[in-house]
């Protein structure tokens, strides 16, 4: 089996079309992710739908889209009765399960200060390979703003030539860190 990616696909995904998570209120997710973080409300689908947990009972839901720079999207679904939304919520889990999305150092602040203003608490770690910026939003996804440093494409360029050797080392038992950037 090739350790090469590109080798294994003919094709790499083009880009990341949504992420999609189920949500208990509508309305609370539109305000900080329209108003607070500035993501536009693209689509709203209204649908009524069966599903395996429901048997022979409509399910409506909506499924809403919040738009990304490059024509990706955030996606929420939402239930209308309260033991659907109970049976699909997510599950609230540690920071390291979130998503990150690729902000300027400038959009960055700004979303900081709203975020702030609007009551909810920030966290900022530089890494030295990026610095983020992170929040929970109101059903406790961990979400992730973060931004390259000047010197992103030296980093990049760096990671590619080591990424297998580093990733192979580490498996093998080899715990040393690489990352000397990191600003603490």
């Amino acid at each position: 089996m090739s350790t090469n990616p590109k080798a294994q696909m003919p094709k790499l995904p083009q880009r990341l079309h949504h992420n999609a998570r189920v949500v208990k209120d509508h309305e609370r997710t539109r305000h900080f992710y329209e108003d607070i973080v500035g993501m536009p409300l693209l689509a709203t689908w209204a649908e009524v739908g069966q599903f395996p947990d429901f048997p022979e009972r409509p399910v409506s839901y909506c499924h809403t889209f919040y738009g990304l720079a490059d024509g990706g999207a955030l996606a929420f679904f939402g239930f209308a009765e309260p033991d659907v939304y109970e049976a699909y919520k997510a599950k609230v889990q540690s920071g390291f399960n979130h998503i990150a999305l690729a902000v300027s150092p400038e959009s960055q602040a700004e979303i900081k200060q709203e975020l702030e203003k609007a009551g909810h608490k920030t966290t900022f770690i530089d890494h030295g390979y990026c610095q983020s910026l992170y929040v929970q939003d109101p059903d406790d996804l961990t979400l992730e703003f973060t931004s390259d440093p000047k010197n992103i494409s030296e980093i990049n360029e760096w990671q590619s030539k080591t990424a297998h050797e580093t990733l192979s080392s580490w498996i093998g038992g080899d715990r040393k860190p690489n990352n000397n950037m990191r600003h603490r």
